[in-house]
């Protein structure tokens, strides 16, 4: 594990890496249209989803998500983890279900941070970054240098925002006892796009693209979506393609908790202050839940009830 203070400054510029299992997965072979370069993928024990605070909501969210998950935190610092001058709160939550990095802003956000949903480390950042762009990805910030190493912020079709991050020094973590998944939201207008071109940079495998998923996943009973579930280096991640009209808080979840037992997790939530947006509901082989933490953060939580 990483010292208290390369994993701060990890968490802060170079989004830090969550301790997650790496599973099979992770050395899936690429789909037919991944192009057959490297991919760049460390393991998705080193995902953190990036979550925005108000700087007064920030201790009580990362104790309230321990206390719903599990694990530890870093210890909180104040920095500077843009490449124009602001300064951000910045702290580490540690779970076994998936790690965050928490930024509780003193001064206003530059653009366009605070919309990338993860970041992810790599091998190699200059040639992750052309190979990105190579498969449809736009540079919203051009690579900049952090304490410990280098990140940029790209942006996928259908305006999915990522970051990448490369520490000078080789980190390892441990691993999570599950991975949690990216949950993208898109139409059928970009979708396409964004699977053949997220799938041919990660070396992706498409687990399972379901053309008639119940809508009740998506907050529209009787109706159906389509489901794609894609597994690579980078981890999990669920695209929910549907008409776009959708109800809150549905598109506000950027990440799916995966758990062994829903109902203790959403005891332990509502103890620690959290509420349930959405009821548990059964679809996709999952019990699931969406939930708001305390500042707002939103996170679908499920448990997997069929293989």
């Amino acid at each position: 594990m990483a010292s208290t203070k390369t994993l701060i400054v990890a968490g802060l510029i170079g989004l830090a890496a969550a301790p997650v299992a790496t599973p099979a997965f992770a050395k899936a072979k690429p789909v037919a249209t991944a192009a057959a370069t490297e991919s760049y993928s460390v393991g998705p024990q080193y995902d953190t989803t990036h979550v925005y605070v108000d700087a007064a909501d920030f201790d009580k969210f990362v104790a309230s998500f321990v206390a719903t998950f599990g694990g530890t935190t870093s210890k909180q610092g104040v920095f500077q983890v843009t490449p124009t001058p602001s300064q951000t709160m910045s702290q580490l939550a540690l779970t076994p279900a998936g790690t965050i990095s928490v930024f509780g802003f003193k001064t206003p956000v530059p653009y366009p941070f605070g919309a990338e949903r993860t970041g992810y480390l790599v091998t190699d950042m200059d040639a992750a970054v052309a190979a990105a762009v190579k498969n449809g990805a736009t540079r919203l910030v051009d690579t900049f240098p952090d304490p410990i190493g280098r990140d940029v912020v790209v942006q996928w079709p259908g305006g999915v925002n990522m970051q990448l991050y490369w520490h000078t020094t080789k980190p390892s973590y441990t691993p999570l006892t599950t991975v949690p998944e990216n949950r993208v939201y898109l139409t059928a207008d970009a979708a396409d796009a964004f699977i053949r071109d997220w799938t041919a940079f990660s070396h992706g495998k498409i687990v399972s693209d379901e053309k008639a998923a119940p809508g009740v996943e998506v907050g529209q009973p009787g109706k159906t979506i389509r489901r794609v579930r894609i597994q690579s280096g980078y981890g999990k991640l669920t695209l929910l393609v549907s008409n776009g009209q959708i109800p809150w808080p549905y598109g506000r979840d950027m990440t799916g908790y995966e758990v062994a037992d829903l109902a203790q997790t959403l005891d332990k939530a509502k103890a620690a202050g959290v509420e349930t947006l959405v009821p548990t509901y059964d679809a996709g082989g999952r019990q699931a839940a969406i939930l708001r933490f305390p500042g707002g953060y939103i996170a679908e939580v499920h448990q997997v009830t069929a293989k």
